[in-house]
């Protein structure tokens, strides 16, 4: 009964904030102003998800550069995670056209100036490149699921490409970053958010200097490692993140005054 209140909620309060972020799109050349609204959206699903973040690595970057961050993928809630565990930089993701026809969702990644595909048309992939390029001089970074889809058993799945040429014909750097625990929380196929922690490692930037077409594999075996470092595939519980110092704890109260 409570979870359904909930929900009540959360409806009530994501089509207003759907309806102006997707006004705000309509005047904002590269979404940067929907982009911070939509920060409202999923900070909401986050704190009404009862999700804590623990953050680490954050002393890598600089949120005055521009990176394209490659992350595992594992759940649907990665999307808000990364919106919050990188709060201070505007984000864009490379993600498939189909996500455009989702209620709300698609129409506000449409509003925040988002970069889709549509895998059935290679050529798109050539015109998503150049949109990437154009957010990034707009000081814009990118986050690409190098595996293209998520992963049902949290393993790591085989990396494509398409990002790894972005990254080489941007020169921006490469910054690994690996989320645990967004699997348990909201499994491949499920709607209902359990509750609990989600890790976030990010890992030190890997210039992409020298880097060309040919030898793009070397440099997503260097990605690759990084992430798989930090991976794990047990839930990440409070022990852990009171073990660990050197991570940030995101709280539920943190995120609301965030959405404000």
């Amino acid at each position: 009964m409570f979870y359904l209140l909930k929900l009540s909620v959360f409806m009530l309060i994501t089509v207003p904030a759907a309806v102006l972020t997707i006004f705000l799109g309509l005047f904002d050349r590269h979404g940067k102003v929907a982009y911070r609204a939509s920060q409202i959206w999923t900070a909401l699903i986050l704190r009404m998800g009862g999700v804590v973040l623990r953050v680490g690595g954050g002393e890598h970057i600089d949120s005055r550069q521009q990176y394209v961050f490659m992350v595992n993928h594992q759940s649907n809630l990665d999307i808000p995670v990364l919106v919050h565990s990188l709060v201070s930089f505007q984000l864009r993701w490379i993600a498939k056209r189909e996500l455009l026809w989702i209620p709300f969702f698609g129409w506000a990644m449409w509003a925040s100036r988002h970069i889709t595909i549509d895998r059935a048309d290679p050529l798109t992939a050539v015109k998503s490149l150049k949109r990437a390029k154009e957010r990034m001089a707009a000081g814009i970074s990118i986050v690409v699921f190098p595996e293209g889809t998520r992963s049902r058993d949290g393993k790591l799945l085989r990396f494509k490409k398409g990002g790894f040429l972005l990254a080489a014909q941007a020169n921006r750097p490469i910054v690994p970053v690996t989320i645990n625990g967004s699997r348990q929380i909201l499994p491949v196929g499920a709607w209902r958010l359990r509750g609990g922690i989600v890790e976030v490692i990010i890992s030190e930037p890997i210039a992409v200097d020298g880097f060309g077409p040919g030898t793009l594999r070397h440099l997503s075996n260097q990605v690759r490692q990084a992430i798989e470092k930090h991976l794990r595939s047990e839930p990440v519980d409070s022990a852990s993140v009171a073990a660990n110092s050197g991570h940030s704890i995101i709280t539920n109260r943190q995120l609301e005054k965030r959405s404000i």
